[in-house]
C-alpha cells in the first residue's frame, strides 16, 4: 500500500509514519526476531504506552532520551515512544565502551536512558554521572519477560513493567517538524571527535520517503535489518523505511554472515542495506554460493566505499548490489544508483545520482564555494530537506561545513561524469600529499583488492621528511593466503605513477573499525 499521498513531509512529525502504517495495516507483521513476532498495531500501542510512561517520569518536550540497545523490538518501541513524548532520541551504539557512553550522555544532556540488561553494568559504573541520570530503564531482549538480576529503585526501572497496563492513548503535543529535533545522532568519529548532529523531524521524514520511493518499495518487501539502528544509516534504511512502507523487518541484534544468509533464505528477504564489510564477510563465509538468494530484489551498500571486486562478485552471482552514499549530517542518504535494472544498467564504482529533492555539486577544495566542471575532482557538496540543522552546541564547526544557503560540505573528494553520475575518489582528510602531488588512497586500495591474497586493506600517509608523506598500506590476508610485501609492492607499484607508489606494507590480523564497520584510518596513522 502506498501511503505517500497521506504524508506531507513538511507538516508531520516522524512518529506519524508508524501511526499511519498501523492504521492502514494493523495486523501486518512489522518485526520478526528469533521466535518473536509483532504487528504494526502492537508496536504502535507499545510505543504509545512507553510515551505515557515517559510523561509520568516527567520527561518533557525536547528532553533527550538515550537508547543503549541493539536492533530489537525494544529499540523500535522506545524510539517511537520517545518521539511521541516529544523528546529527542540519542542513539548510543551497543558496542560503545564506558567512556564513549559517558561522553555522549554528558554532551547531549540526556537524563533518561533505556539500556539492555547485559549492558546495564556499563551505565551502573558511571557513578559520577548518576546525579544527572534521573531515569534508567532496563530492557530484556524478550519484551514479555521480566528483567532478572537488576536491582531496581527510584531511578532504575524495568522496560516491560513500564509498558504494561497502560491505555496507550496519544499524548497531545504540538510539533514544528522543520525546527523540532527528532534525533541527536553522534557521528562515527572516524576522523576526529564525535559530534552530535541535530536531525529534525522533517530531515528524517523527507529522507525516509525519498529513499522508500527510490527503492520502489512496497508492503510486500521483507528487510534484513542488521545494520545498527543506533547509526543513522541503519535507522533510516533498515527501520524507518520499512515502517513507512508497511514492510516486514527481520531483526538480528548482531551481524553473523552464515546466520544472515540462512535468514535471507528462510524468510525470503527482498531488501538488504548493509556495509562493504558485511558484503565482504558474506562472500568469505563459504556459504554465499550455496544459499538460495533468489528472493533478494536489491542490496544497497553504504557507510564506506564499496570495493569494485565485491560488487562485481555479487553481480556475477546474480545478486543485485548497488552503491549508495550518505552521511550522518544528511539523515543520511543523498545518492544511490538506480535499482531499476532496465534503466542505464549498473554503473560499477559510482555512488549514483542524487535522490529526489536533493541537489549536488562539486566545489573547489580550497574555498568550497567555486563550482567545478564535469570531470573535475573537488569536494562533494549537497543540499536538500534531509540536511541537518547543525552540530549540537557547536556553532563554529557547523559554520565550517554548512553555508548560509544550506549547502553541506561532505568532506569527500568526488567528480561527476557527463551522464550525471557521481564518483567518490576519497576522503578529503585521507588525501596523501607527496611533494606537490595529491595521492588518493582509494585508488591504491582498489589495486590491492585485485590481488587474490588480499582480504582487507587500508592505505594512509606516513610522514616523510623529504617528500611530506609516502603511502603506507596495512593489509589483512585471506585465510591460508600467502604473499610477501615485496610481491605486493611490485603488484601495485607497477600499475601507478612513481609518486603514487606504496612505500611500505604492514601485515596485520585485522583493521580497526567503527561499530558500523568503517575502517578507522586515524588509528592507523604512523
Amino acid at each position: 500500500m502506498d501511503i505517500e499521498s497521506k504524508l506531507n513531509v513538511s507538516q508531520i512529525p516522524l512518529q506519524a509514519i508508524l501511526s499511519q502504517t498501523a492504521k492502514n495495516l494493523p495486523e501486518k507483521t512489522a518485526i520478526i526476531q528469533d521466535n518473536q513476532k509483532f504487528t504494526y498495531y502492537e508496536i504502535d500501542q507499545f510505543s504509545s504506552r512507553f510515551a505515557e510512561a515517559l510523561a509520568v517520569l516527567d520527561v518533557k518536550k525536547s528532553d533527550r532520551v538515550a537508547l543503549f540497545l541493539p536492533n530489537s523490538p525494544q529499540f523500535v518501541i522506545a524510539y517511537f515512544g520517545t518521539l511521541k513524548a516529544g523528546a529527542v532520541v540519542v542513539a548510543v551504539n551497543p558496542l560503545c565502551k564506558k567512556d564513549e557512553v559517558k561522553r555522549q550522555l554528558c554532551d547531549s544532556g540526556a537524563q533518561t536512558i533505556v539500556v539492555l540488561d547485559t549492558l546495564y553494568p556499563i551505565v551502573e559504573v558511571l557513578t559520577e554521572y548518576r546525579i544527572q541520570l534521573k531515569n534508567i530503564i532496563v530492557a530484556n531482549l524478550n519484551v514479555y519477560s521480566d528483567t532478572a538480576n537488576i536491582k531496581t529503585g527510584a531511578d532504575v526501572l524495568i522496560f516491560d513493567t513500564l509498558i504494561k497496563n497502560r491505555p496507550g492513548k496519544q499524548l497531545t503535543l504540538q510539533f514544528d517538524p522543520n525546527e523540532d529535533l527528532a534525533v541527536l545522532q553522534y557521528t562515527g568519529g572516524t576522523t576526529g571527535v564525535s559530534k552530535g548532529v541535530m536531525l529534525t523531524h522533517r530531515n528524517l521524514v523527507s529522507n525516509t520517503c525519498n529513499f522508500s520511493s527510490w527503492l520502489n518499495g512496497t508492503a510486500h518487501d521483507v528487510f534484513l535489518s542488521i545494520t545498527p539502528f543506533s547509526h543513522v544509516y541503519g535507522m533510516t534504511t533498515n527501520m524507518l523505511t520499512p515502517i513507512r512502507l508497511g514492510a516486514t523487518m527481520v531483526l538480528l541484534s548482531k551481524f553473523d554472515p552464515v546466520k544472515s544468509l540462512q535468514v535471507i533464505e528462510h524468510h525470503r528477504v527482498t531488501v538488504f542495506c548493509g556495509s562493504p564489510t558485511m558484503y565482504a564477510m558474506l562472500l568469505a563465509s563459504g556459504k554465499f554460493e550455496k544459499c538460495d538468494l533468489s528472493s533478494v530484489r536489491v542490496c544497497i551498500s553504504g557507510a564506506s566505499p564499496l570495493p569494485l571486486q565485491i560488487q562485481k562478485r555479487f553481480l556475477q552471482a546474480g545478486v543485485f548490489l548497488v552503491e549508495g552514499y550518505g552521511l550522518t549530517e544528511a539523515s543520511p542518504v543523498t545518492h544511490c544508483n538506480p535499482i531499476d535494472k532496465t534503466v542505464n544498467g549498473v554503473k560499477v564504482g559510482s555512488i549514483g545520482v542524487p535522490l529526489g529533492d536533493t541537489e549536488a555539486q562539486i566545489v573547489d577544495l580550497e574555498t568550497g564555494s567555486r563550482r567545478l566542471a564535469t570531470g573535475e575532482k573537488g569536494e562533494l557538496s549537497v543540499r536538500g530537506p534531509q540536511v541537518m540543522r547543525g552540530y549540537w552546541q557547536r556553532p563554529e564547526e557547523t559554520a565550517q561545513v554548512l553555508s548560509e544557503d544550506k549547502w553541506l560540505l561532505t568532506g569527500d573528494i568526488a567528480y561527476v561524469d557527463k551522464t550525471g553520475y557521481f564518483f567518490i575518489v576519497d576522503r578529503k582528510k585521507d588525501l596523501i600529499k607527496h611533494k606537490d602531488y595529491s595521492v588518493y588512497p582509494r585508488e591504491l586500495e582498489e589495486i590491492l583488492y585485485d590481488h587474490p591474497a588480499v582480504g582487507n586493506c587500508a592505505v594512509v600517509g606516513k610522514p616523510d621528511g623529504l617528500v611530506g608523506e609516502i603511502p603506507k598500506a596495512y593489509v589483512v590476508l585471506k585465510e591460508k593466503a600467502k604473499v610477501t610485501s615485496k610481491e605486493l609492492l611490485e603488484f601495485v607499484n607497477g600499475k601507478v605513477a612513481s609518486y603514487k607508489a606504496i612505500g611500505e606494507i604492514e601485515f596485520c590480523k585485522e583493521l580497526p573499525t567503527s561499530p558500523l564497520g568503517k575502517i578507522l584510518k586515524r588509528a592507523l596513522k604512523p
